[in-house]
């Protein structure tokens, strides 16, 4: 029965991707010098997006990464940049089960972002500007991306778009000749796209609690984020990393006792269900055993 239902579901599932792929096909088959393999591939991408595996995000991280850095100045490893993050990181290349890599692209913007391969990359611009506890809350964070699979979010909403520039490059045409460059304009969604203030708290609070957790200052996630406040509305950093100086008054209340960290928030949920699933369990457990006495 159950082998029955597993034939059942993945056919089901079969058809359901061949019939958004058709779709895609017979929705662009009404224009002019149409590409239909390219047009269904893009059904194809739309579905793959949701059911990314965690092995096929990995491979787009990787490749996007290294796609980012040939398009960067790389510090060499003997930079005084690259010395100094090397410092900063020399601790920190793995947590739990993550593995981090680091490096710093010669650039004056003020910027960092990660990968989900535990790409971490801090611009030269940014380390001008911060100082060393600083700069280790901005690292804390970028890892509360990765580790708390932001990232992964990201991939499948870029590979998403990626199917729509598939079907307009189905069509021939300029238009059509950019929109095959996937890589690129794969990339350029990834590092574009915002994230949510939701995972932006949670990626701080992933911060301060490292900042804690490794003996550092936790105020400098404070000063770190009015640093970036600084920077003025219009500057393109903000434009991925939103309102800093809310941000940075949400992590003094915390330090200060009058606010509470979702992650502790979490890691204390978590710990009383797992203690309320013992107790229901060792209840249950004597209550069978209480039976087979009796019986």
């Amino acid at each position: 029965m159950v082998s029955k239902l597993g034939n059942f579901f993945r056919q089901s599932r079969r058809l359901w991707v061949v019939g958004i792929a058709c779709w895609f096909s017979l929705t662009l088959t009404g224009c002019e010098d149409v590409d239909l393999m390219l047009a269904t591939e893009a059904g194809v991408d739309a579905v793959k997006s949701i059911t990314l595996s965690e092995e096929a995000v990995q491979r787009m991280a990787k490749q996007s990464s290294a796609y980012v850095d040939r398009k960067q100045r790389v510090a060499s490893p003997e930079n005084q940049y690259a010395m100094r993050l090397r410092r900063l990181v020399g601790q920190h290349q793995r947590e739990g089960s993550l593995s981090f890599n680091y490096k710093v692209y010669l650039s004056p913007q003020v910027n960092a972002f990660a990968m989900a391969d535990g790409t971490i990359r801090i611009y030269s611009g940014l380390m001008d500007m911060m100082n060393d506890g600083e700069l280790r809350f901005v690292i804390g964070h970028e890892m509360g991306h990765v580790a708390l699979k932001h990232i992964h979010k990201k991939i499948k909403v870029a590979y998403g778009a990626s199917a729509i520039r598939k079907a307009v490059g189905s069509i021939d045409g300029v238009a059509g000749e950019i929109a095959r460059s996937q890589l690129g304009g794969f990339v350029q969604s990834l590092t574009g796209a915002q994230f949510s203030q939701y995972e932006e708290k949670e990626a701080d609070d992933y911060g301060l609690l490292f900042m804690k957790r490794k003996g550092y200052n936790p105020w400098h996630g404070v000063s770190a984020l009015k640093k970036l406040a600084r920077l003025g509305n219009n500057h393109t950093f903000l434009s991925s990393h939103p309102a800093p100086g809310k941000r940075a008054k949400r992590l003094q209340l915390q330090l200060e006792g009058k606010a509470t960290n979702i992650q502790e928030k979490k890691e204390g949920l978590l710990s009383w269900a797992k203690h309320m699933v013992g107790t229901v369990i060792n209840k249950v457990i004597r209550l069978i055993n209480r039976l087979i006495e009796h019986f």
